[in-house]
């Protein structure tokens, strides 16, 4: 352990001695390590991102979709399909699910002719879908036992029929129908795409409580472990056709989706080369170090070093720079990433923003370190292959 640490001291003193001719290899180095190391944590952090924003759209990675293919056998009402689907979830002990229907509704007041698309969905709605709000909460259990619904809308619909209150005012907007209904608007849901419409969300209970001829059940989703993802696909349709509700179920996903990763290997490909143009920058540097110092390597030889001590005291003296610049990439790298304001990216911030990956760190200083053995490999076999009284005559 002594021989190693001193072999690492005296290799940092002759880089501290020959500082200008390694520092242009090492800046080198230390670029390449940066771009590395930011590429692998970038990937890692954008495909979280990137699977974020998926599944605000089809749901969690696990989640199965049962889509209708028609009316129950039996007739059922929208209530009674509810009812079904909500005993064959607790059969299995399903956490998570959540029916997905439409409705055609009109609201008083607002320009003529402006489409509202409404959706009537569950509480566990919001945590399959990940659905963040710009303002307001979203749905409760105890909502669905109010007397008047309660609605989340987009800004949209805020501004067409509500006159753009806040939120926070919980402005009221009535709902035609044989009865009308005053419903009080709780959240507002972020914009999903430019020049969206109004679009506003009741809960499924309390829809088909006040419209049941106006809401129709088109599908559920079912939030479910992943190891088991596969079975329930082919159990959830024959147990809802047993109870004579006939639902398609569509396999989950296979992939998440992530940065395209043609980008990525295009980026490390260019790191690793500028890794290698630095890597052979400092071996012609050492190469042309260990030439000055061939007779101070003959003397040590004489003095009794041995010629693993010589080449491993060489080895490590281009190993040492190549660390040093690999920790420099990697502090880099890590302060660039952490300050990617990725809701600006991706227009929200992260629900569960990963920190800067360990692996990628590795990756960086692994890269540092090999490339360093690599340029400092044929110097160390020079200096042990020359002759002792040849150096100390040289």
């Amino acid at each position: 352990m002594t021989g190693v640490v001193g072999a690492i001291v005296e290799a940092w003193d002759e880089l501290r001695i020959h500082r200008v001719r390694v520092l242009l290899a090492l800046i080198g180095v230390a670029c390449a390590v940066t771009a590395i190391t930011g590429i692998t944590a970038a990937v890692t952090m954008f495909g979280q991102a990137m699977q974020e924003q998926n599944e605000r759209m089809s749901g969690r990675d696990t989640t199965l979709e049962a889509w209708s293919m028609g009316p129950s056998e039996a007739g059922m009402t929208p209530t009674e399909v509810d009812a079904v689907v909500d005993a064959v979830a607790e059969r299995h002990k399903i956490s998570y699910h959540s029916v997905r229907a439409t409705a055609d509704l009109a609201v008083r007041g607002g320009e003529s002719g402006t489409y509202v698309e409404w959706s009537a969905v569950d509480v566990d709605s919001g945590i399959i879908t990940r659905q963040d709000l710009e303002a307001g909460r979203w749905f409760t259990e105890s909502d669905a036992d109010r007397l008047a619904p309660v609605l989340v809308v987009n800004q949209a619909f805020l501004d067409a029929y509500a006159d753009g209150a806040p939120v926070t005012t919980h402005p009221k907007v009535v709902i035609e129908g044989e009865s009308p209904v005053a419903a009080t608007v709780v959240g507002v849901v972020p914009v999903q795409w430019n020049d969206e419409g109004p679009r506003a969300i009741m809960l499924f209970d309390q829809a088909v409580r006040w419209f049941p001829d106006r809401v129709m059940a088109d599908s559920y989703r079912f939030w479910v472990p992943p190891e088991l993802a596969d079975r329930f696909a082919e159990v959830l349709p024959r147990d809802l056709a047993a109870a004579g509700v006939p639902f398609d179920v569509q396999q989950p996903m296979a992939d998440a989706l992530v940065i395209d990763r043609v980008l990525q290997y295009l980026v490390l490909g260019v790191g690793g080369f500028a890794l290698l143009l630095g890597g052979l920058g400092l071996l012609n540097i050492a190469l042309v170090t260990v030439r000055y110092r061939i007779r101070e390597i003959g003397i040590r030889r004489s003095f009794g070093a041995t010629s693993g001590r010589v080449f491993f005291g060489v080895l490590m003296e281009s190993v040492v720079a190549t660390t040093v610049a690999g920790v420099v990439g990697v502090v880099i790298a890590v302060a660039v990433i952490k300050n990617i304001p990725i809701d600006r990216i991706f227009g929200r911030p992260l629900d569960d923003l990963p920190g800067f990956p360990f692996d990628a760190a590795l990756v960086g200083m692994a890269c540092a370190v090999g490339i360093g053995a690599l340029a400092g490999l044929i110097p160390a076999i020079y200096a042990v292959r020359v002759k002792v009284i040849d150096a100390i005559r040289y």
